[in-house]
Order: structure tokens, then C-alpha cells, then sequence
């Protein structure tokens, strides 16, 4: 499937590659056969790629970011075609300062669903391993477990506050609507002007084009 010329992959690995260099990335997908078709996708991007267990999540995230030997890793699923450099860029400076453990933009959904960013220092996601691996929904969510934390020491936790309407919206893509939202955006939205605040435009536009 294609929007725009590109596959919903090749946009999200766009956007990436503004911020992160190629040699820093990593596909992470199953080693189910159905999954090949990623694997080759990564090998003509340019990116390596890591093909671990379908269910276990958690470990396979880990297995890719140890390949990197990166200290920190960030995650961005596959559905986040939206996703805005600039929110990763400014996460990983954050990260990069050594104060923090684990950074996200998810917490109180301030920003679309579709924008989402994770970053934990691999140190960090090691030692939470073990209780990853006993808890089956926190190894499919990957970072859940990180949240449970009521005072957390060395979270950073990023809030949009310069929109706050589109705080929660529904930019991942998940559904048949999703896609055609998608679709509908993408083919309009300039080229490489990807920030929260075009986005935002472009999402207001598609829902007005509905009320015609």
C-alpha cells in the first residue's frame, strides 16, 4: 500500500531520517514469514532490521536497540506516520544530557496519537527486563511498565502546550478511516514540512472537507 508515491514505512523512515543518521536505525519486526517483505524493505532502505518472537515485544525491542550499541533507544511504531522530527530531535537532546532513564510524549495524550515518542536508556529497560518478561501485556506494549512508576526520579515527560486542540487526536493509523484521513492529508501537505503545527492545519481541513 501506498500514499503518495511512498509506502506508510517509507513516510515514517522519511521523517526519521531528518533527525537520526541511517546507520542508526533499526527495523524491528517478527521472524513470522509473513514479515519478510519488512525485512527486504529495510535491506533497500538502507537500515539494518532485527526479526525476533511476534508476542514477545518487549524483547525483541531490546535485542534491535543492543544491535545499535547506542546507550538509549528510541521507539516509534509503525503507525506513526505522522510523526514530528522536531518532537524526536528535542527528546533525544533531553536524553542526551544523561539526566534521564526513560522520556516520552505519551503521558496525559497532550499530543495526536500517531505522534507518539519513546527514548529509555538501555541500562535502564535491562534491569526492568525480567519484570518485562513475566508480565505479557507489559512485553507487548513494550514501555508500559515504565509508566507504573507514580513518582518517577529520571522521567522526562514532554506535554504539547502551544496546541492544545490537538491534544489526544487520532492520527495513527489503525482503521479504514484512519487510512483514508491519512491519505487525504498526505497528498496535500507539503513536502517535508512535517510539525505539529501543518499537521494540525491539514487535519482541520480534512474535517471540514467532511461536512461538505
Amino acid at each position: 500500500m501506498e500514499i503518495k508515491g511512498k509506502s506508510v514505512l517509507g513516510h515514517i523512515l522519511a521523517r526519521l531520517k531528518t533527525v537520526v543518521k541511517s546507520e542508526n536505525i533499526i527495523l524491528a519486526t517478527s521472524d513470522e514469514t509473513s514479515d519478510a517483505g519488512l525485512e527486504a524493505f529495510a535491506q533497500r532502505a538502507g537500515i539494518a532490521c532485527h526479526r525476533g518472537s511476534l508476542e514477545r515485544v518487549g524483547e525483541r525491542f531490546y535485542a534491535a536497540a543492543k544491535e545499535l550499541q547506542l546507550p538509549y533507544a528510541a521507539r516509534i511504531n509503525g503507525d506513526n506516520i505522522f510523526l514530528d522530527p522536531a518532537l524526536l530531535a528535542e527528546l533525544g537532546s533531553q536524553a542526551a544530557s544523561g539526566q534521564f532513564q526513560f522520556l516520552s510524549n505519551v503521558p496525559e495524550r497532550t499530543f495526536p496519537k500517531g505522534m507518539s515518542v519513546e527514548i529509555v536508556s538501555l541500562d535502564f529497560y535491562q534491569k526492568q527486563l525480567a519484570a518485562i518478561k513475566a508480565d505479557p501485556y507489559c512485553n507487548e506494549h513494550v514501555m508500559a511498565c515504565l509508566y507504573q512508576d507514580p513518582k518517577p526520579k529520571k522521567h522526562f515527560y514532554l506535554k504539547n502546550r502551544f496546541f492544545a486542540k490537538a491534544a489526544g487526536l487520532q492520527l495513527a493509523l489503525d482503521t479504514r478511516e484512519d487510512l483514508q484521513r491519512t491519505r487525504w492529508m498526505l497528498e496535500r501537505m507539503p513536502e517535508g514540512q512535517y510539525d505539529l503545527k501543518t499537521t494540525f492545519a491539514y487535519y482541520q481541513q480534512y474535517e471540514e472537507s467532511l461536512k461538505r
